[in-house]
């Protein structure tokens, strides 16, 4: 998803998280809130929705049967130390969902988050909000797949706690999903898009 400007359709600057709450009850378009403000979200390309529909698929195979569950971009995200609401991508939340005031809208401990980055987006998802995510206390892995070329950053807690970065580049490379012991090819992730018809040309 693209996040636009602040929207002031509705008269206001400033928001509370109930009148959020309540506004997107009814929108028939997502909106991402954070400290008051409600910034309007518009529609993903091909690109973009090819390689979320990939990476779910193979995620909904994968975890069958298991304690984790993949949720898509329908499922939002609430982070109470921030106040940031949004919807990311493709989203993993092990063993009981947890929900703000229980009422399975607004999830509050996914364990993996996955974005398909945007040109618009891109800066945004690496900087801003991955600092956002990461108060997410439940959260240990953290991936941001490239909707253009072959590139995959994959963020994870390493053994001190710190996060650590795996990057891949070839589509020939496996990602591993430490924390819910998944792994996907990148030819499988790419399959059907432009990048990856290409990427075979990639130097080494």
């Amino acid at each position: 998803m693209e996040v636009n400007e602040p929207a002031l359709a509705y008269g206001k600057q400033s928001y509370t998280i109930e009148e959020y709450l309540e506004l997107e009850r009814t929108a028939t378009e997502k909106s991402e809130y954070y400290k008051g403000e409600i910034f309007a979200m518009s529609g993903p390309k091909y690109q973009h929705v090819l390689i979320s529909g990939n990476i779910f698929g193979q995620l909904k195979n994968k975890l069958k049967g298991e304690p984790c569950q993949p949720l898509n971009s329908d499922m939002r995200v609430h982070i109470p130390k921030n106040t940031l609401f949004t919807y990311p991508d493709i989203s993993v939340v092990c063993g009981e969902p947890e929900f703000l005031n229980n009422d399975e809208w607004n999830l509050l401990n996914p364990t993996v988050i996955i974005e398909v980055l945007s040109p618009s987006t891109k800066n945004y998802d690496r900087g801003d909000k991955f600092n956002l995510y990461r108060d997410i206390p439940s959260l240990k892995e953290y991936i941001l797949v490239d909707s253009e070329t072959i590139s995959i950053e994959a963020f994870y807690i390493n053994t001190h706690g710190h996060w650590e970065l795996k990057e891949h580049k070839r589509i020939d490379e496996t990602l591993q999903i430490k924390t819910i012991k998944v792994s996907m090819k990148l030819i499988e992730i790419y399959d059907g898009t432009k990048a990856a018809g290409g990427a075979k040309d990639q130097p080494e």
